[in-house]
Parts: structure tokens; sequence; C-alpha cells
């Protein structure tokens, strides 16, 4: 790909902190960020808006975001050692996982989505 040859195609505002992980929707309609400010905030990748207040339930910095492979779900991975599992229709938390002693720097849905894998700052991944 010759990056020279492409343009900006826009610019999706509203963090107020660094952005540690991006993720498109499987379908490429949304784009779900991930902040040092304990926030997720979710885009429409067509019009640029902003879709939904942020999703603010986190103690510590949200390291890693990944939608479920049907797109529906959204796991954010934080610095206070949990995920959290929220649904990207209604903006709901549907619950939180804690698996780990330290903060989560990386998660990823199984292509099934029957599976979530956590990678935190200790060397440590989980199932």
């Amino acid at each position: 790909m010759d990056l020279h040859r492409h343009s900006l195609a826009g610019t999706l505002r509203g963090l107020a902190h660094i952005v540690d992980s991006v993720a498109f929707s499987p379908d490429g309609r949304t784009v779900a960020a991930a902040s040092r400010g304990g926030v997720v905030l979710l885009w429409d990748a067509h019009t640029h808006r902003q879709l939904t207040l942020p999703l603010e339930a986190h103690a510590g910095s949200v390291y890693s975001v990944a939608f479920s492979p049907n797109g529906r779900t959204l796991a954010a991975a934080s610095a206070d050692g949990t995920v959290q599992l929220w649904d990207v229709n209604s903006h709901s938390l549907l619950g939180e996982l804690n698996n780990h002693a330290g903060a989560i720097a990386s998660l990823a849905f199984s292509p099934d989505g029957r599976s979530l894998a956590t990678g935190d700052i200790g060397g440590t991944v989980v199932l």
C-alpha cells in the first residue's frame, strides 16, 4: 500500500488523554478508542459522530479494546486488572471479569466469539 496516495478521512475527537488502543467493529461502522483517562468512546466510522457519552466504569486507564466477532459486545481492558464487557447497541455494562492481579494490556476474542484472551503486564495470558 502506498500511503502517500491516500488522504486523511477525518479526525475523531472527544478524548482528553492518551489513546492506547483503537478498534473497528467487524462491520466497519463503529470505531472504539481506549483512553488513559479511564474511558472508552465510540464513533460512527462514516460520519465521525460520537455515538455515546464516554463509557466510564473503569477505575484506571483503559489499555485495550476489542469487538466480539458479531460486533455486539465490546471488551475493554484496564490498568485496574479488570475487563469490562459492554453492549455496543445500548452502551450498557454487561459484566466485568477479574482474572488478573495487574494491569491488562491486551485482549482479543476468538474467531467464534466464545472465548476472550487477555494479557497482563506481568506476562500472564488468561483465557
